[in-house]
């Protein structure tokens, strides 16, 4: 069964998840980050609140976390091929984890933002709105915002392996399609043995960053 082809889709399918998971995280950060910002500043505790501002974002990410995974790949199918001009393979998934990834990685940002404090320090020294963003509260939550990527990739691996289901490339659309449907135990078993090995590499890195910031900060 382990034949050179063999190898090579799995090689292929590793591949293909990496591709799908670091840059949905990359892009999702791209968007999530502005949008945690927004969320923690515009909170009635925050740097500038507003309420209509808050609300509408806070709607917007409640909404689309609350939908499974799973449906909302399907729900934007039309958006996909609109966007890449097909909606299987592993840069059409792509979309729909990177729409997934936003909210999540919004709120991780928040949460990171809002424990960082310090504003009102910042702002007895003078310093603007703009700046204190940027100089204070992102570089205090910096350990805290790392962890939180560690997270996010985490959890954008796993969706990236639930899109198998669909036709979305990777290690679980191998998995899927032979350990699931052609009943190969031992490639459904290799498949998962290598999203838990990639997961762990990405946790580990993630953590080592995050301890060596927290080290610098203190």
């Amino acid at each position: 069964m382990w034949d050179h082809e063999t190898i090579m889709m799995i090689v292929q399918g590793v591949g293909e998840t990496l591709y799908m998971t670091v840059l949905s995280t990359v892009l999702g950060y791209l968007f999530g980050l502005p949008m945690g910002v927004l969320l923690a500043v515009s909170d009635k505790e925050g740097l500038k609140p507003n309420a209509v501002l808050y609300k509408i974002l806070d709607a917007i990410a409640n909404i689309v976390r609350s939908i499974p995974f799973l449906i909302l790949l399907i729900l934007l199918i039309p958006f996909t091929r609109a966007v890449v001009g097909k909606s299987y393979g592993s840069t059409a998934t792509v979309v729909p984890l990177v729409v997934a990834a936003i909210p999540f990685i919004a709120r991780m940002v928040e949460s990171s933002i809002k424990d960082a404090g310090v504003i009102e320090a910042a702002r007895a020294m003078g310093a603007s709105n703009m700046r204190i963003i940027v100089k204070v509260l992102l570089v205090e939550a910096r350990t805290s915002l790392i962890t939180g990527a560690t997270i996010a990739i985490g959890t954008i691996l796993g969706y990236s392996a639930m899109s198998g289901a669909v036709g979305g490339g990777g290690l679980g659309d191998i998995a899927i399609r032979y350990g699931y449907y052609r009943y190969q135990t031992d490639i459904m078993i290799v498949t998962v043995i290598l999203l838990i090995v990639i997961v762990q590499i990405f946790q580990s890195v993630g953590m080592l960053i995050a301890n060596r910031l927290d080290r610098r900060k203190s």
